[in-house]
């Protein structure tokens, strides 16, 4: 395989046009090419179809960077990027294994990750509107699939992604063509429930950033505004948001209750939750018990506690299996019940 893929760089690739695999269809006509030849070299050379492809992707890997770093480390980009695409839909298809090439092929060149995450969110059409491009995955369920399956390795490999001042995991690291907003936001935004608790699970933070206030407090000014016929998917956002964080962080402007006089330690998120939020509360969409006016249930609390510590040692959402605690309680941890 090592050799075939040596002579087909060197004698094959290097001569074709530069933007040669810029549309779809050509990218997907050379990703069936190489699917015939790992299933070919692992026949002839009596190798599993995993060890093939690994070999196929450390190739493609190794001849990017031998290109990436002959041109003063800067990505040649055109079919020279592209072809990371190609190895990564094999790696995908071939349900590749080795978790450090996998890591590797994450890791080689963009530090974004919107080929994986915009097909899952918005399907396979949408991003050449929002970003240019179309998915290289065939439809929104292999999208979805093949986002669970590189979420898998990039939690496996505790791999951190730097932007800026800042770092990433895999999950987190923002969408450029949605505003630098984070997937979870952007889910959210969508109401795509679906997609939504595949995050939750993995660990996406829910947090506030410089795009606009907490995730969960735009699902909540939402809903305000459907005049309480709610719906079904962005209600059921709102549950599954809630079930992974200890309680809603509400957006307090202090400057509005100075006039009150009201002591330093002030219960603000209650005041805000009951003048905001009264019908969303009522109707029961959001428990009282997390927004500030009853105390968060303790079970609740243990929940995030170990979520918690499970993220941070990068085990979840698998790692809640290896834990000796009944399956219910296994469920529950992993966001499935409530």
């Amino acid at each position: 395989m090592d050799a075939f893929m040596d002579y087909y760089f060197e004698e094959v690739f290097c001569d074709l046009e530069r933007d040669c695999l810029n549309e779809r269809f050509k990218r997907r006509e050379l990703v069936e090419y190489f699917n015939s030849v790992i299933s070919g070299c692992a026949k002839g050379q009596n190798q599993s179809d995993n060890t093939t492809c690994k070999n196929f992707v450390t190739s493609a890997l190794r001849y990017h960077n031998n290109c990436k770093s002959s041109n003063g480390d800067v990505c040649l980009m055109g079919k020279y990027h592209n072809l990371l695409y190609i190895a990564m839909k094999l790696a995908y298809d071939w349900s590749l294994q080795d978790n450090g090439v996998v890591a590797a092929l994450l890791d080689a060149c963009e530090g974004t990750f919107e080929r994986i995450f915009l097909g899952a969110i918005f399907g396979t059409s949408a991003p050449y509107f929002l970003a240019g491009w179309k998915s290289d995955f065939m439809d929104k369920e292999e999208n979805v699939s093949a986002l669970v399956f590189f979420l898998d390795h990039a939690t496996n490999a505790n791999l951190e992604f730097q932007d800026g001042l800042k770092s990433y995991r895999f999950i987190d690291v923002p969408l450029e063509s949605c505003g630098k907003a984070s997937p979870v936001r952007v889910v959210i935004q969508m109401g795509s429930a679906e997609v939504l608790m595949i995050l939750l699970r993995f660990g996406a933070r829910i947090t506030s950033d410089h795009v606009s206030t907490n995730p969960i407090e735009s699902i909540l000014d939402r809903l305000k505004e459907y005049n309480r016929k709610y719906p079904y998917e962005l209600v059921t956002c709102l549950k599954l948001s809630l079930r992974a964080v200890p309680k809603v962080l509400l957006t307090v402007d202090k400057a509005v209750y100075k006039h009150l006089e009201l002591p330093d330690d002030y219960n603000y998120d209650r005041k805000v939750a009951l003048e905001k939020y009264s019908d969303i509360l009522e109707d029961h969409l959001m428990p009282s018990s997390r927004c500030g006016l009853k105390p968060v249930e303790l079970k609740h609390l243990c929940r995030c506690l170990i979520r918690q510590m499970l993220w941070e040692n990068y085990e979840l959402p698998f790692g809640i299996q290896k834990l000796p605690i009944p399956m219910q309680l296994k469920k529950y941890l992993d966001l499935l019940d409530d």
